[in-house]
């Protein structure tokens, strides 16, 4: 009895790279595969995944477009590069949420970031975006955060938020006094691309401020090249946020972020102005609930000074 071609094996053995780059199309796809082999999670011991799928094994695959030399085989070559790049993108989560690493812990937090970008790998030229999805995501994967999803939620919205402040742009700022003249109730100001408006139900910030005793939550001293995993310091045990609704602004001043609690009615206000209303509708919208016993027209003097003083307002647009 003859035995049948192996058709499908020899589809599945089919190289995964061009032979040669000829063409635009064949750049792409090797710059394809060399992705998916950089960002392909680490085993438990740190090393490349030995199995590219199934039917594959990654030397085979890695074979095709990295050249062994007289010390490393082609797999041990990329295996470099694919610890780099998790090391880099582990030690920048690390860095950037060290609220939430206290929240979670270590163990927690570590497995967080590693299915996070294993989903979600960096898709920028700048690392600061990295963890731009990374509140979706833990509303999309609930167990990671477990009975703590709420407060983490809240925490890595308001850790976004000082990445934003610290690394957008700014704009020429206004001066109340350029206004003047013109009809108040038409009036658009723009808000700086780095200030942030968050709505949330924990007390995010006094929470940070214990966090940022034990950890400075920035980014250590470190080379381009890291030949380890990163590791901090367990942090003691800190209180859980409190709950409560606040609203905050978090912008900066000079190279420093800070942030600020505000008044819901001036939170209205500064969101719908961002949202690109004209003055009038914003303030109509911020007092719609708003106490009528309270003299709102001297709060929102106050308010606008001290807005004008922190340089958030900018030409709309």
């Amino acid at each position: 009895m003859s035995t049948p071609p192996r058709t499908a094996n020899v589809k599945q053995a089919a190289s995964l790279c061009p032979s040669s780059i000829r063409s635009v199309a064949d750049l792409k796809q090797l710059q394809r595969v060399m992705a998916a082999a950089l960002f392909r999670p680490l085993t438990r011991t740190d090393d490349m995944q030995p199995c590219w799928n199934a039917t594959r094994s990654t030397s085979d695959v890695v074979s095709e477009f990295i050249k062994p030399n007289d010390r490393l085989t082609a797999f041990e070559r990329l295996e470099i590069y694919n610890r780099q790049y998790w090391y880099r993108v582990l030690d920048c989560l690390y860095d950037d949420y060290p609220g939430l690493r206290a929240l979670l812990g270590q163990r927690r937090f570590s497995a967080l970031c590693q299915a996070y970008l294993a989903k979600y790998p960096s898709a920028s030229w700048t690392l600061r975006n990295l963890g731009q999805r990374l509140a979706p995501f833990i509303a999309e994967e609930p167990a990671y955060a477990g009975p703590k999803l709420a407060a983490a939620i809240d925490i890595v919205r308001f850790e976004w938020a000082q990445v934003l402040a610290f690394d957008e742009a700014k704009k020429k700022p206004l001066a109340l006094e350029s206004l003047l003249g013109g009809d108040a109730t038409l009036l658009r100001l723009g808000l700086q691309p780095y200030l942030s408006l968050i709505e949330v139900n924990h007390a995010v910030d006094t929470y940070f401020m214990a966090v940022r005793k034990q950890d400075s939550g920035m980014r250590s001293e470190t080379s381009n090249a890291l030949d380890h995993a990163p590791k901090r310091a367990a942090f003691k045990r800190i209180a859980m946020p409190k709950r409560g609704k606040i609203y905050l602004a978090v912008h900066r001043c000079e190279t420093e972020v800070y942030f600020k609690r505000l008044p819901r009615e001036a939170f209205l206000a500064l969101t719908a102005l961002q949202a690109g209303e004209p003055l009038g509708t914003a303030l109509d919208h911020a007092l719609a609930t708003a106490d009528p016993a309270q003299d709102w027209a001297i709060k929102i003097r106050e308010w606008f000074q001290e807005w004008a003083a922190l340089e958030w307002f900018c030409k709309a647009g």
